[in-house]
């Protein structure tokens, strides 16, 4: 199993952005994703396999996103009690689309070797991005 925290705010992918050069399109991150996701390879080369994985992963990320600073008492203790979690932009699946490419080249040889995917999203005084990946014969769920 790999395990690690990127210690950071979490980002989404965000549309890539256009612009020409010679009269042709090009295709571009904007700079907050492009950031975001070469903090993530760098922590991820740290734990990276001696060889890419190359076989069926279980993935679990979780994001914990900072809480808005216009949160109530009430709405920081619902928090607390697991009770409220974000519900808003940007989607859970722009978060983890993100890590995925992220991650390849770095711990996978594509992240279609993805076969199965857990992912959370939380507020937290903390923000943070929590990356588990296993082999699927490794096991068959993850214990929190």
């Amino acid at each position: 199993m790999i395990k690690f925290v990127v210690n950071e705010e979490p980002v989404a992918q965000a549309r890539p952005r256009v612009t020409t050069k010679n009269g042709k399109p090009r295709l571009y991150d904007p700079d907050k994703s492009k950031y975001f996701k070469q903090l993530v390879a760098m922590k991820a080369k740290q734990y990276a396999p001696e060889t890419l994985l190359d076989c069926p992963l279980l993935l679990r990320i979780t994001f914990y996103r900072s809480i808005p600073k216009n949160f109530t008492i009430a709405k920081r203790k619902q928090i607390e009690d697991g009770e409220l979690r974000p519900i808003t932009k940007p989607d859970i699946d722009n978060y983890v689309k993100a890590i995925k490419d992220a991650l390849n080249k770095v711990i996978w040889t594509d992240d279609s070797k993805v076969v199965e995917l857990h992912a959370s999203k939380f507020y937290s005084e903390y923000p943070r991005v929590v990356i588990e990946i296993r082999r699927l014969g490794d096991a068959t769920r993850f214990v929190s």
